[in-house]
């Protein structure tokens, strides 16, 4: 933690600011805590401590706590002052806008979980329909709206003041929380101007970036280097799962988004480009390269199925009702034409893996979002195809944790970054 003297400050004014925010930053990271503990952290002098305390405690960020962590302790001279952060003072908010799910949490200063919601949206989208697209657009903002009120009446917190609302969309997001117009109807409609639309202070950004900050900010940091040399790297797939600064997240839903960070910091391009797939198309020789998984199994399983391949399973579900899960299901059963389905899933899998660590150097590539309790299979495969499409070193290639919470849950990390990284940026402590 740099001191007020580093920051070279200049005025009274400067160096209040400077002392405010190095008191926040601390409290925002630790419990219960005491003027020695602040001074060690910020560098500040105990005279100063007290003083902020007492300005942050005023404003409401701050209470001093009854007792003390040495309470029950025989202490010589008067015990030691402790204060914490009014953590309940203000909400982060985050929200999944996915196209056909809504999802919404809100958490205290510590990132506490308060409460949660989920909404879905219904209809289909045609991107080229202009008209249509600014119906969607309408809906999705009123739905949005509707969400955070029924998930802040859930929390208790209301009236209370919401700090700061980060919400992921399905489309290319620019530094100022807007999509390109280049995409047609559907990334306007997915992004329809949330950043002005929603109260309060607004970050939006794609989803697949913050379901790789999920991945990355939850991961169990990687264990210290061993003094002696590491034994050989194991295969894809035989890997704990320790945190690394080069990362690939990618939702797989309806079409095949990635989230990447790469020495460990997300990597964005312009208009926050990076990350789309839409060079799949290309790479793989189908104008679809970039749908995702459960596009691909419906789509594979009714073509074959119409070109007289044999499913007793699938053949018996209604062409427009069949599902992904049904061929996973139908897999699992052993279904022949199921299970091939997956597998040239898993192929698709293994080249976009392959891809990736090649141009980007990528240790790790997660398939996230909903999808990923049941994308085991279509990994093992892609694990075993991966040597015979690329060289090592080779992805790790695994299933997410996270579940279908994990946008939701990266936009409240992200929430929570911006809040510790500068504190007085978001609330005001007068």
């Amino acid at each position: 933690m740099s001191t007020v003297q580093d920051r070279g400050a200049s005025s009274p004014q400067l160096m209040r600011r400077a002392n405010r925010q190095a008191l926040m930053q601390h409290a925002l990271r630790a419990e219960a805590f005491t003027a020695a503990d602040a001074m060690a952290a910020t560098g500040l002098t105990r005279a100063t401590v007290l003083g902020v305390c007492a300005e942050l405690e005023q404003a409401g960020w701050l209470y001093e706590v009854s007792g003390g962590r040495d309470e029950g302790i025989v202490q010589r001279g008067r015990p030691a002052r402790h204060y914490a952060l009014r953590a309940e003072a203000a909400v982060l908010i985050g929200i999944d806008a996915g196209q056909h799910t809504l999802s919404a949490r809100v958490a205290d200063l510590h990132g506490k979980e308060l409460a949660a919601a989920r909404c879905a949206m219904h209809g289909e989208l045609d991107g080229t329909d202009a008209e249509q697209g600014a119906a969607a657009a309408e809906e999705r903002v009123d739905a949005v709206r509707s969400l955070v009120d029924e998930v802040l009446e859930r929390a208790g917190a209301s009236g209370r003041l919401r700090l700061l609302t980060v919400i992921g969309v399905p489309a290319p997001v620019d530094s100022s929380g807007r999509s390109p117009a280049v995409g047609g109807a559907y990334w306007s409609a997915m992004n329809p101007g949330f950043v002005d639309a929603l109260d309060g202070t607004v970050v939006v950004e794609n989803d697949a970036n913050l379901a790789v900050l999920a991945e990355h900010a939850l991961a169990p940091a990687a264990p210290a280097a061993p003094a002696a040399p590491a034994a050989p790297a194991a295969p894809a797939g035989a890997v704990p799962g320790e945190r690394t600064e080069h990362l690939a997240a990618l939702l797989m839903g309806e079409r095949v988004g990635a989230g990447l960070i790469v020495d460990g910091g997300l990597l964005r391009g312009a208009d926050g480009g990076a990350g789309e797939m839409r060079f799949l198309d290309t790479v793989l020789g189908d104008s679809r390269g970039a749908d995702g998984v459960a596009a691909l199994a419906r789509r594979w399983s009714l073509e074959a199925l119409t070109a007289g391949a044999v499913s007793p399973v699938l053949a018996k579900i209604p062409a427009a009702r069949l599902a992904a899960e049904d061929v996973f299901a139908a897999a699992h059963a052993g279904d022949l034409l199921a299970c091939e389905v997956l597998d040239r899933i898993g192929d698709r899998l293994a080249r976009i893996a392959a891809i990736l660590s090649s141009l980007l150097g990528v240790e790790k590539v997660v398939v996230a979002g909903a999808i990923a309790t049941a994308i085991e299979p279509v990994l093992a495969h892609a694990r075993a195809v991966l040597p015979e499409v690329s060289a090592p070193p080779f992805p790790q290639l695994l299933a997410s944790a996270l579940g279908q919470d994990v946008v939701v849950r990266g936009a409240i990390e992200l929430a929570l970054a911006r809040l510790r990284e500068d504190p007085l940026g978001l609330l005001s402590t007068d």
